[in-house]
């Protein structure tokens, strides 16, 4: 990390490229949350995860596996994985959107 705290941080280029993804993955997961208005607990009740993995996701702390992914995309009608071109173009000092807006 160069600066900043999770999810605000700005990753150093030299980060792991899956350090780029997760930090995409967790600010497109915290910004549907919000536009969808939903808690935690309540995104963890309709997608049939744990709450304690959504907010370790949230955190950075992991990457959801496959079937997790899914679920979290299913209950919020929204991709959340960035793809290889956005987390490359994080890794090189692009953007680090990778949702709509």
């Amino acid at each position: 990390m160069a600066d900043g705290s999770w999810p605000e941080v700005v990753l150093a280029p030299t980060a792991p490229l899956s350090a780029h993804c997760g930090l995409l993955l967790a600010r497109d997961l915290d910004r549907t949350m919000r536009s969808c208005e939903l808690s935690l607990r309540g995104l963890a009740e309709v997608a049939h995860v744990a709450h304690s993995t959504v907010a370790r996701v949230l955190n950075g702390e992991v990457l959801p596996d496959i079937g997790t992914l899914t679920r979290l995309e299913d209950a919020l009608d929204s991709q959340l994985w960035p793809g290889p071109v956005a987390v490359r173009a994080a890794a090189a000092g692009g953007t680090a959107f990778s949702g709509t807006p």
